[in-house]
């Protein structure tokens, strides 16, 4: 299983998306001709069969009038040298090997695509709702500024900035819902569903206790990394080509066993039939131009893919030790805005808006701390949805869904019902 961690819902949709991309479908397609060409590429040629006349007189066409006159049949066969056969199988059998590691990593890259796409869309929800909240909270605060002013106990330019702080609300709003709109049907363009159909988006995800051992992760990537096994496949295709090179400069043989029947000569004397036989092979004379280019050249393909692969086995733990400093400090900044900033921001709204009701404090100040508490919830989500978003890439990376301290997050939900 190549997918990536995913709670139930998420995994319905990579699973979806898995069986009807269109771009995945084309690749598997890919995949199953390459494998059927496995033994086309390590069969021999059709055997050639074929007639002829030899010796025919062109004074009067006759068959009896020359001994040697005969009407030939013949079959033919291409032998390749000894070992060909197997490495050009061999050969077919390394790019089906490679496409299907291409495969593998196309559907990993889906699966993760998918999974950002998802908790954007939880993010961009959250943001709906702490805008409704807000703007309710503002609604509130409109009322009671009216009834302050409208007692003369409050100012007009209170009512003011709550209506303006309002309608900047509402305009909010219609973004979040574009926005929510738009990452619907990137999801459903990547499941190549016919029809717009919406999408539910996470709600209150935990926040993950993952296990961030750089050393450990770094050596399940060189051994997981779809990318790298596509790498390393090419390598091995590389390797074959090379073999196969080496034994362009041994000929291959073309075998041919003829029958000619002969007609009785003129006098009515019987002439016997002719069985012949050849072979016939080719030459490497001009080695240096064919034979040494084609070796030369499978050589530098070989040290190519070698140099390719060498530099993402080197880019790797780099990529690793990235993406889990990103992973950590999203969850540093998490804990802070959840366990300290938040239960700071919400005592000073509580008690700014009970201090303004009695006239105590100015409407500057309640406004601002209803906004800055919503504010800090808003991006305490941005922290935990980046955070899931982050662990989707570094499982891409790692070719596999990482560990967590909580072993019910080490099996999916997809992997659930295939051990069930």
């Amino acid at each position: 299983d190549t997918s990536i961690w995913a709670p139930p819902q998420l995994s319905m949709l990579i699973e979806e998306g898995l069986e009807k991309n269109q771009d995945i479908q084309s690749l598997a397609s890919k995949v199953e001709s390459l494998k059927e060409e496995i033994s086309f590429a390590g069969s021999l040629n059709d055997p050639r069969i074929g007639i002829g006349l030899l010796n025919l007189p062109t004074d009067t066409f006759r068959f009896d009038q020359e001994p040697m006159t005969q009407k030939q049949i013949f079959i033919a066969q291409k032998i390749p040298w000894f070992g060909k056969l197997d490495l050009r199988s061999q050969r077919a059998a390394m790019k089906a090997i490679r496409q299907e590691a291409i495969l593998n990593a196309k559907q990993l890259e889906l699966a993760r695509q998918i999974a950002s796409a998802y908790y954007e869309l939880g993010f961009v929800a959250s943001g709906q709702k702490i805008n409704e909240r807000l703007i309710k909270m503002l609604t509130q605060l409109l009322k009671v500024s009216e009834s302050r002013y409208a007692a003369g106990q409050g100012l007009q330019q209170d009512v003011l900035q709550a209506q303006v702080e309002v309608s900047k609300l509402l305009d909010e709003q219609i973004t979040l819902d574009k926005k929510r709109r738009m990452l619907e049907d990137r999801i459903n363009s990547m499941l190549n569903r016919e029809s717009f159909t919406p999408v539910i988006p996470p709600e209150n995800p935990p926040l993950p206790d993952l296990i961030l051992k750089q050393e450990t992760l770094q050596n399940r990537a060189l051994k997981m990394n779809p990318w790298l096994k596509v790498k390393l496949a090419e390598i091995n295709q590389a390797s074959v080509e090379v073999e196969l090179a080496r034994k362009d400069y041994w000929p291959d043989m073309d075998f041919k066993v003829a029958y000619g029947q002969r007609d009785e000569s003129q006098s009515g004397q019987d002439r016997a039939d002719f069985l012949s036989t050849s072979v016939v092979m080719n030459i490497p004379l001009w080695q240096k131009k064919r034979q040494d280019k084609k070796l030369g050249a499978t050589k530098l393909r070989h040290k190519a893919a070698s140099q390719s692969y060498q530099n993402l086995v080197n880019s790797l733990p780099h990529k690793i030790d990235a993406l889990v400093i990103d992973i950590r400090n999203l969850q540093k900044s998490y804990e802070l805005i959840t366990g300290a900033l938040i239960v700071q921001a919400e005592q000073w709204a509580r008690s700014s808006l009970t201090a303004y009701e009695v006239g105590k404090v100015n409407f500057n100040t309640t406004i601002n701390a209803q906004i800055r508490l919503l504010r800090f919830e808003l991006q305490s989500e941005n922290y935990l949805f980046s955070l899931y978003k982050k662990r989707a890439e570094l499982e891409e990376v790692l070719g596999a869904p990482l560990l967590s301290q909580n072993p019910g997050e080490n099996v999916s939900h997809l992997q659930k019902e295939k051990t069930s």
